[in-house]
């Protein structure tokens, strides 16, 4: 039984639904005689559908909240004149835009890195893919007749390096 007093409205209300139930479901075998049901699993004829409406209005999807992302910032970071020092960043791309000229080194994500001081000078130099390679069959079966092909290369042109070497001069 129920260890508490306060729990006794609960159980007569329990069983009065209780009562309610099995007074319903007589009923209901009552009616299921009349229209001629012999078995009692079997169901009558005639069915009521219950419709239940939403009580609160749908909530859209919110996954899609990727879009909002900075961009990568590609291209290049000093332009052709421009004074480097040793370890700047000359340019950053994607896909590969521009090559490694002299004294700068290309890293592991394309990066084009000035390896000694300098200025910056961006040339362009004609480019003939070797005959039989996959780069020719593909390009330059597209191309029409006299294209020519170019490479845009990036180089730092080093600066005299005059004043630095004060010890040797003094031997």
């Amino acid at each position: 039984g129920f260890a508490h007093a306060r729990c006794w409205p609960a159980v007569g209300r329990m069983r009065a639904v209780q009562g309610r139930m099995m007074a319903a479901l007589g009923r209901w075998v009552g009616e299921a005689a009349a229209c001629g049901v012999t078995g009692f699993l079997e169901f009558p004829q005639i069915a009521v559908i219950a419709v239940r409406y939403a009580s609160k209005k749908a909530g859209g999807s919110s996954k899609n909240l990727g879009g909002n992302s900075p961009g990568h910032r590609y291209g290049w970071k000093k332009g052709d004149g421009a004074f480097v020092r040793t370890g700047y960043i000359l340019a950053t791309q994607r896909l590969i835009r521009w090559y490694a000229g002299a004294n700068v080194t290309m890293g592991r994500n394309k990066t084009l890195v000035a390896l000694e001081d300098g200025t910056v000078r961006y040339t362009k130099e004609i480019y003939v893919p070797p005959p039989r390679s996959s780069e020719s069959m593909k390009i330059i079966s597209r191309l029409p007749k006299g294209a020519v092909l170019y490479k845009t290369f990036i180089n730092v042109v080093p600066k005299k390096q005059e004043g630095y070497f004060k010890l040797v001069d003094m031997l």
